[in-house]
């Protein structure tokens, strides 16, 4: 389907004020052709990633183990007052499989081919 300038600007007038713009687009600096290369480099997902507390939750067997993670990040600034009283009712109230499954051991370098 093909759209003058005039229609696809009244059909999509956002879209085309971006595209307009020339504002907020991403480069392509490569291209790669080896199929094996590419993947080795999408697959380092974790590089940089810093786990965050439902991560380390995920890791946790039972739900004492998971208040005392939320403690300690509370303690430790890491998370807020009202965050944590959040996940400590969604712990009492679904347990801690309600927030996702368990990470089991090596768990970054089996899905972050590292």
């Amino acid at each position: 389907m093909e759209l003058d300038q005039k229609t696809f600007k009244r059909l999509f007038p956002n879209l085309a004020k971006e595209l307009e713009s020339h504002e907020q687009k991403v480069a392509i600096n490569s291209v790669r052709t080896d199929i094996q290369t590419g993947e080795k480099a999408a697959s380092k997902r974790f590089v940089h990633y810093m786990p965050d507390v439902i991560d380390f939750i995920r890791r946790c067997d039972t739900e004492e183990q998971a208040k005392e993670i939320i403690d300690y990040m509370e303690k430790r600034g890491e998370i807020k007052k009202h965050y944590a009283k959040k996940l400590r009712k969604q712990l009492k109230d679904k347990g801690v499989r309600s927030f996702g499954p368990k990470k089991e051991e090596n768990y970054y370098l089996k899905h972050g081919g590292l």
